[in-house]
């Protein structure tokens, strides 16, 4: 365990952590809504500081970027947990292994890796980059940042793929750092975040202009799920936000296939990629994907 960067002491022993938007208020030997980061006698620690579930070479595009360091690989890594709730996940064996499995038992699976060992695995690797991918780099906010100051000094690039929903006090301490970013816009509902993810629209709303503020390069991704967000209305309010920000914001959109919880809907047709992507044009963007 490391304890964290970014909490705040309450009344007695309750912290409430700072690293994400649902500001979560954690009682003596609680965690919060990610179950990562648990509050132990009044001080917030990590769980999964340098405990690494996956570490992987990808395509860049893989991400998806398309516009940053094309066709180069990147470093992946990742640990478990994550702060949305999404029952639609497609990596729900580690992002929500802390929810569906961990419950008392503090045991949290991973390979112990040191933010050196990290950068020196992507420059052995030939990586110009090393991204923080297939869960949310939030809740190991410790170690990405730990990894991120080593990465700079030795000129590697740094990657987040993350849902938008961190708070301002991570992008503070973050953005010096990173490089580039794709941003999982998954609804333009409010009501629809709140009943599949466990989460709020407006944070990563937010998050979305503010890197656009900051010149951080930055790509969206919006996964299109039959009868959740493939009407033409709140494709077309996604797109005409994008637009509002930055035309030249390159919005991905993914086909939707039957995946932990969400098994009901179909896959995604081609024909609704197609619509979206028109809409996207539509509506101004330079690059649908």
């Amino acid at each position: 365990m490391k304890e964290a960067m970014l909490y705040q002491k309450e009344n007695g022993k309750s912290v409430r952590c700072i690293a994400c938007e649902h500001r979560c208020l954690i009682a003596d030997g609680q965690t919060g809504i990610c179950r990562v980061r648990e509050n132990e006698n009044g001080a917030l620690f990590s769980l999964v500081y340098g405990k690494l579930i996956a570490e992987h070479i990808d395509p860049i595009e893989k991400k998806p970027l398309f516009h940053f360091l094309p066709e180069t690989q990147t470093y992946s890594i990742a640990t478990i947990g994550c702060n949305f709730s999404c029952v639609h996940c497609q990596n729900a064996d580690i992002s929500q292994f802390a929810r569906d499995e961990r419950g008392g038992n503090r045991s949290i699976p991973g390979k112990d890796v040191k933010p050196a060992e990290v950068v020196s695995a992507a420059i052995k690797n030939n990586c110009p980059s090393i991204s923080y991918t297939y869960t949310e780099p939030t809740i190991f906010v410790e170690f990405a940042f730990d990894t991120m100051k080593l990465a700079r000094q030795k000129g590697l690039k740094n990657v987040w793929v993350s849902n938008g929903y961190f708070s301002k006090e991570t992008f503070d301490i973050i953005e010096p750092y990173l490089d580039a970013i794709n941003v999982d816009l998954k609804f333009f509902r409010d009501e629809t975040y709140v009943k599949i993810c466990g989460a709020h629209l407006n944070p990563v709303i937010e998050n979305i202009k503010k890197l656009a503020d900051s010149g951080i390069h930055q790509e969206i991704t919006t996964l299109v799920i039959p009868g959740l967000n493939d009407s033409a209305e709140e494709l077309t309010d996604i797109a005409q936000f994008l637009v509002r920000i930055d035309k030249k914001i390159p919005w991905h959109v993914s086909a939707f296939h039957p995946s932990y919880k969400l098994t009901r809907p179909s896959p995604t047709p081609r024909s609704t990629l197609d619509k979206a992507r028109s809409i996207g044009k539509s509506a101004g963007l330079v690059y649908v994907y």
